[in-house]
């Protein structure tokens, strides 16, 4: 009973890990609303797009006299931003970021005008999309499959241990075998056809997604050696605990990013160039 009871808690637990991690990622689309003449209007500000098409963004704003401009400019360059009329559709108000090559960021907002008053803008707390390229069905559905299963099975694992139950020692080698494949086969993949770069973390970068997949794959072949000819459970704990602070950091935080200066796919925490 015990057993069944760990195995449900953990399913739950990486659910809510998941979870948390892709809605705090930096890709994740933003919401917003905002009143006018007595009514909410919301939509949302796209975060990442396919480079197949430009981005759009969609206002349902009833009130003719309403209309809107677009800013934008990539990302991270220090320049002047480029307005552009967002175009009515009926009650809606259209506005598009045109679209860059794979990595390439774009940096906007935009304003809503009634006459020569700003009913809305985030002028502030400017969006920034990064453009990706198209990654088959067939690669990122398993590739998502496998990070989810190493996840729960580390997560399960690790609880296994906590409550000396000796099955921790299998469950942590199968955690581990889809770790390496969703980790270092297919998460390559899918960062190849996206950006087109298999791997940018340590050595190659800084990528913080490659390189948190690294500091797992570490984490759990140090818990499995150990292991390998006597039960130290604590290991397996504690690269559970590891597993689960790197969850804990947002999806593709600091992720893949076209430097516009060099025109090379580089980690967002590289550009030293910036400062100046």
């Amino acid at each position: 009973m015990k057993k069944v009871i760990i195995w449900i808690l953990a399913f739950i637990l990486t659910f809510l890990f998941a979870y948390y991690q892709r809605r705090t990622g930096p890709t994740y689309p933003v919401s917003e609303e905002f009143t006018y003449n007595g009514q909410t209007i919301k939509f949302q500000f796209p975060r990442s797009h396919s480079t197949s098409s430009d981005a759009v963004i969609k206002i349902v704003v009833p009130d003719s006299a309403v209309y809107g401009f677009i800013y934008q400019r990539i990302y991270p360059l220090n320049t002047g931003f480029t307005a552009l009329h967002m175009r009515r559709f009926g009650d809606t108000l259209v506005g598009i970021v045109t679209k860059l090559p794979p990595a390439g960021k774009m940096e906007y907002y935009i304003k809503l005008y009634n006459g020569k008053e700003v009913i809305y803008s985030n002028q502030e707390e400017p969006i920034i999309i990064r453009f990706k390229g198209d990654v088959p069905t067939g690669i990122l559905i398993p590739h998502v499959l496998a990070m989810f299963l190493a996840l729960f099975l580390g997560v399960t694992a690790g609880l296994l241990a906590l409550f000396d139950e000796m099955s921790y020692r299998k469950v942590q080698i199968w955690g581990f075998v889809f770790l390496v494949i969703g980790g270092f086969i297919l998460g390559p993949t899918v960062q190849h056809y996206a950006f087109g770069h298999w791997w940018t973390g340590i050595p190659n970068g800084w990528d913080l997604t490659d390189n948190k997949t690294l500091i797992m794959f570490l984490g759990w072949l140090v818990a499995i050696i150990a292991n390998r000819k006597q039960a130290r459970r604590w290991w397996t704990v504690a690269a559970a605990i590891l597993m689960i602070a790197v969850y804990l950091i947002p999806h593709s935080l600091h992720g893949s990013t076209l430097d516009p200066q060099t025109g090379k796919v580089i980690s967002g925490l590289v550009m030293p160039w910036l400062i100046f």
